[in-house]
């Protein structure tokens, strides 16, 4: 969890290191990354966000999850698909007293797949030779009808 101002947990994005507000991986002893949320103010959702937090979130191999105030929810739509975030889950929050509600918005049911790194071409493995097609036993010809021609005086 990075806090305010406070870069606990990176996350490596192509040759820099971004801190969203939470990042989530596996207990394993790899610690696989399994999703990056990004929460705003109703301040802090504007383009210079997008651009420069959203756009990099969205393209991490890992769900982006992003939530904003029940009343910047069309702002926020807005401005992920002019900057072209991928964003897996959207969600609104607002409070009501000393409670905070959250409502899911919208999910992006296939996340589109990352540009994968480039890697060599191998070469195609030979192709298998199909088996030979048994030959169906031969039928016999038809009789052939002979055709008489007459001749024109």
């Amino acid at each position: 969890m990075n806090v305010g101002d406070e870069q606990a947990a990176g996350v490596k994005i192509g040759p820099s290191q971004m801190f969203p507000d939470l990042v989530l991986t596996s207990q394993d002893k790899g610690h696989r990354l399994e999703g990056v949320i990004e929460v705003e103010t109703g301040e802090s959702v504007n383009h210079l966000e997008a651009m420069a937090q959203w756009a990099h979130f969205g393209r991490v191999r890992a769900p982006f999850h992003l939530y904003v105030p029940a009343t910047a929810v069309d702002i926020a739509r807005r401005l992920c698909t002019e900057n072209e975030v991928a964003v897996s889950e959207l969600w609104s929050y607002h409070t009501l007293g000393d409670q905070t509600r959250f409502t899911l918005v919208h999910r992006n049911a296939q996340r589109p797949a990352p540009p994968a790194p480039a890697r060599p071409v191998a070469a195609k493995p030979p192709v298998k030779a199909k088996p030979p097609v048994k030959a169906k036993a031969a039928a016999k010809p038809a009789a052939k009808k002979v055709a008489v021609k007459k001749k024109r005086k």
